[in-house]
């Protein structure tokens, strides 16, 4: 006779992040202050009218040069200290700053003033998101529900491209740009107001020196030492490239090459928002049947084919639209699991540092590929751009594969030299040293000896791992 033999267990069904009471006022933060700086894009464009007429491409132009400057020379300032500062304070601190300075731009009459606001907005903006994001998983420590939320916020920010021009156009038939950039104040007014309300959990002492220098390039160089991070760093190049072929040739593309109106503009647009959108939606339970490393390098060889497929035959409108959906989801695919790696690769205590150095080197990857698309486009046709992208996102995918070894473990076996020295602690593992009676409660800091040992444990780059063990 046939056994019946019961089902497969399923798995458990992941909880969504939302029905976290701290994550969703956060979460509700950030689209608040996200279609603020929307409505404050649009207001920009005007505004550089205005103020320079025919140069207005050139104003933004270098408007956007002096933001991706901003980012990648003050995130890891920031994200250095950030764990010697109380982060809800500063979280606050910087969303009422912002607020202060984009009210200040419906005053500016000169250019030089345009800029020198810009230039603090995204010295704020440098300091506020990197440690924003680096706050998410402590408040959401199970990996499949921050994997959701990451999602989520994919997904918040490519709701806000479509949407914000749209409500700028509505709000311009009652108000003057004028009033975009107010409207941006009080988003980040009430952002601060949502954070400020929020209880976070507290934040992770950092197992750190006490050198100037030493913190404010720790978050780089931890980053940079680690493998997995290498390959993400190379892959944010693909998707940069991917992702400044869109914003800086869409419009080249329809109506200078296909001669069509501002309408097509935005439908092609919103075909790359689109694809971003489905990644988004597809991604957590996509990374929960698979390896990081598969599903973005996978992300990156469907955008370099994408690419190629554009540089050899510049299709008609349609063929943009089908383009554009691809290049969208893959670019997508590739930035939303990094920060599943960061987490893996950091100790809680350094999530803001190293948050911080995967803000500032994406956003140079950004500085590279933005001219990259622009000029090559300008000089020698929309094919060529197709053809210099594809370059990019090649090469950083041959990296990131080089880089980035798919046999790579999280747990590693490795050796400790007996050491002397001082930092913030508690106590376990190799902190088993005896005490004098002044040292006070933990964690505390005062000079130690570390003894010689060699054990195994999930690894990163820390006050004790200043570098990654020799393969084999």
């Amino acid at each position: 006779m046939p056994h019946d033999h019961p089902p497969a267990p399923r798995a458990p069904a992941v909880a969504s992040p939302l029905r976290d009471g701290v994550f969703r006022r956060l979460f509700a933060a950030q689209v608040t202050s996200l279609v603020g700086t929307g409505l404050t894009t649009v207001a920009l464009a005007l505004l550089a009218h205005d103020l320079a007429g025919g140069d207005a491409g050139a104003v933004l132009g270098t408007v956007l040069a002096l933001k991706m400057v901003a980012y990648v020379l003050v995130a890891p300032a920031v994200g250095g200290v950030a764990h010697l500062l109380p982060r809800k304070a500063l979280l606050v601190a910087l969303d009422v700053v912002r607020a202060g300075i984009v009210a200040c731009l419906p005053l500016v009459t000169e250019l030089w003033q345009v800029y020198a606001l810009i230039v603090l907005l995204n010295v704020a903006a440098a300091g506020f998101t990197p440690t924003f994001q680096a706050t998410i998983p402590d408040v959401l420590p199970d990996e499949a529900r921050y994997t959701r939320a990451l999602g989520l916020s994919r997904l918040a920010y490519d709701l806000e491209a479509l949407a914000s021009p749209a409500l700028a156009a509505a709000a311009l038939l009652v108000v003057s740009y004028d009033g975009l950039f107010l409207a941006n104040a009080a988003t980040f007014c009430l952002s601060a107001l949502l954070v400020a309300a929020t209880v976070l959990p507290a934040a992770r002492p950092a197992e750190r020196t006490r050198g100037v220098v030493a913190n404010l390039t720790f978050g780089v160089r931890g980053y940079l030492k680690t493998p997995r991070l290498r390959g993400l760093l190379a892959l944010n190049l693909a998707a940069a490239a991917g992702g400044a072929m869109v914003i800086v040739n869409t419009v080249v593309y329809t109506r200078s090459h296909l001669g069509l109106d501002a309408t097509a503009t935005a439908w092609a647009m919103a075909a790359a928002g689109g694809g971003s959108m489905v990644a988004a939606l597809i991604l957590p339970r996509v990374l929960s049947a698979g390896r990081n490393r598969v599903v973005m390098l996978g992300a990156a060889c469907l955008l370099l084919t994408a690419l190629v497929l554009g540089a050899a035959r510049l299709p008609a409108f349609p063929g943009l639209l089908v383009l554009w959906v691809f290049v969208g989801l893959s670019t997508s695919a590739i930035q939303t699991p990094g920060g599943r790696l960061l987490r893996q690769s950091c100790q809680p205590g350094d999530r803001p540092a190293f948050f911080a150095a995967q803000f500032a080197l994406s956003h140079a990857c950004w500085l590279v590929a933005y001219p990259v698309a622009g000029l090559v486009g300008a000089g020698f046709g929309l094919a060529a751009a197709f053809w210099a992208a594809a370059v990019l996102v090649a090469v950083g995918l041959a990296a990131a594969a080089v880089m980035w070894p798919a046999s790579e473990a999280e747990v590693l076996p490795h050796r400790h030299s007996s050491l002397d020295h001082e930092h913030l602690h508690t106590h376990g593992d190799h902190h088993d040293h005896e005490h004098e009676g002044w040292e006070g409660p933990e964690p505390h800091r005062h000079p130690h000896r570390h003894r010689p040992l060699v054990h195994t444990h999930p690894f990163t780059i820390d006050l004790h791992h200043p570098d990654w063990p020799a393969r084999g």
